[in-house]
């Protein structure tokens, strides 16, 4: 069994704002109304991203450059790399999807992270989902089970630390042996009586497992 590895949610977490919520700005003001639909629970996660996605109507190479446009967390790519050159296994677990993650990993120079998400592809103008309801991960709200993913990891690592920000990160954080919280996470995690670390971004995160000697 190894010893450790690092899990963390993309959206919100790793970048400072939700690919959704850069196209509704962009190209689908009117999804505003969806947005609000799915706040209120009477849309699946799935579906309002189905729906987003399909709605950018613009050329890969427009949506690239779109996607290289969201700013990340600038302590990301170096703390993934401490993590690695110290041990442990760095995994990015999004319910958005894979597509444009890859895009952001390459550009910003990060390698050999693994990335359990919902698998997307361009077609026709647009951001396509491709779920398998047979997969062993899959959830019917959210495309991708977060808390299946980390009980699987959990059977490889010894511990495994979580990072995220919003409500489909409280259901892994039941699994994962500590929990980052960031954002909205929080107020929910307390709410739940779920044991949490506050952390504002990773900077706080590696600070934190320099002190308990996870990293040095």
């Amino acid at each position: 069994m190894k010893r450790w590895a690092f899990v963390s949610d993309f959206d919100g977490t790793i970048s400072k704002k939700d690919f959704y919520h850069l196209v509704l700005e962009k190209y689908f003001a009117e999804g505003q109304e969806l947005f609000k639909q799915w706040k209120a629970g009477d849309l699946k996660d799935i579906d309002f991203l189905r729906s987003v996605f399909t709605s950018i109507h613009q050329d890969e190479k427009q949506i690239i450059e779109d996607i290289h446009s969201l700013e990340i967390d600038g302590h990301v790519p170096s703390f993934i790399r401490k993590v690695q050159e110290q041990g442990g296994d760095f995994y990015i677990l999004s319910a958005g999807t894979d597509y444009y993650i890859h895009h952001i990993l390459q550009q910003h120079g990060i390698k050999d992270v693994k990335v359990y998400s919902n698998q997307g592809y361009y077609k026709e103008k647009n951001v396509h989902l491709n779920i398998d309801p047979h997969h062993p991960h899959h959830s019917e709200r959210y495309g991708i089970d977060k808390s299946k993913v980390l009980t699987d990891l959990k059977q490889e690592y010894e511990t495994i630390y979580f990072a995220g920000d919003s409500e489909p990160d409280s259901h892994p954080a039941l699994v994962a042996d500590v929990t980052f919280a960031m954002k909205a996470l929080q107020s929910i995690l307390s709410e739940k009586d779920i044991p949490f670390v506050k952390v504002h971004d990773f900077t706080d995160i590696d600070v934190y497992l320099t002190r308990y000697g996870v990293l040095n």
